[in-house]
């Protein structure tokens, strides 16, 4: 079943959490992000194949193999970020979207608007971020 987004759209407190507007609201959010990085992507690759001719100069080729090393990284970073938004659909999709994996409290729209990706609660993510400074002081 589809539904009609209003551009104009905003999430309310005031309205039951994670309704069929709500959900529609988070998966077209998601959604143009998605197209919008794989286009960047698409742009990367086009710029990489352009950029792929044999520079005689050394120093222009270092420099070149530099720029290359950090658009794959960027491309890395991307590809784990569409990983994420595919993950938050499919749980736009079981119903489980917009509630913390720890707690399974609601998630605030405020952070959900801000990451539409998260997964924990602020309380929980700060608890998670703790715990890894802990260990990684070890």
């Amino acid at each position: 079943m589809s539904v009609e987004i209003d551009q104009e759209y905003r999430p309310r407190e005031d309205e039951p959490f994670m309704n069929e507007r709500q959900r529609e609201y988070f998966r077209q959010k998601l959604l143009h992000w998605k197209d919008d990085i794989l286009r960047e992507a698409r742009e990367t690759l086009q710029h990489l194949q352009d950029e792929n001719q044999n520079h005689p100069d050394i120093a222009d080729r270092a420099s070149s193999e530099t720029d290359r090393a950090i658009e794959l990284r960027a491309r890395d970073r991307q590809r784990k970020l569409i990983a994420k938004i595919d993950s938050a659909l499919e749980r736009i999709d079981d119903g489980s979207y917009g509630y913390c994996e720890e707690t399974g409290e609601p998630i605030t729209l405020k952070r959900l608007e801000a990451r539409p990706i998260a997964t924990l609660s602020i309380e929980a993510q700060e608890r998670h971020e703790r715990r890894e400074r802990v260990y990684r002081d070890d």
